[in-house]
């Protein structure tokens, strides 16, 4: 995601990092009705467990869930309904092809305003084995261990 000053993260999918390694990152825009974006201002957004998928030349965000907004007189849509992600023609063709040839996922990584538009950043993963994960966890150990000895001497 490009840093700005115009960019408030919403939400952040923090265990996409633990169980995926991430590839490489897209910014996609969503497609949404007036009263989740409402409900995603005020925060009520769950990105866990949601992945992208693609099907007939689009690209749709399944199980991202937001919960309705309370201040709504009209009807509410389903929370956990699939959702357009708003890319170009190449990059959908391209997520598409490399999700079938190398056996890859898409996830969800963050969602953010840009100015006012909610924006996804998804990323191309590869899944973690269980030992790829402990690795991870006993590097990351490490290197805390190693800051704290060097703030102690220093």
């Amino acid at each position: 995601m490009p840093e700005s000053k115009k960019n408030k993260i919403i939400a952040q999918n923090r265990k996409a990092f633990h169980d995926y390694d991430i590839l490489e990152k897209f910014e996609a825009g969503i497609a949404l009705y007036g009263a989740e974006v409402k409900a995603v201002r005020a925060g009520k957004v769950n990105l866990s467990d949601s992945y992208a998928q693609c099907s007939s030349g689009e690209l749709f965000l399944n199980h991202l869930h937001i919960s309705p907004y309370d201040h709504v007189s009209y009807s509410v849509p389903d929370p956990y309904r699939k959702r357009k992600l708003l890319l170009s023609k190449r990059q959908i063709m391209y997520l598409g092809n490399e999700v079938e040839r190398k056996q890859l996922t898409i996830i969800p990584l963050s969602l953010y305003f840009r100015n006012q538009w909610v924006k996804v950043e998804i990323g191309l993963c590869r899944g973690r084995k269980k030992w790829d994960k402990r690795q991870k966890i006993a590097e990351s150990e490490s290197k805390r261990r190693m800051q704290k000895l060097l703030q102690r001497y220093h």
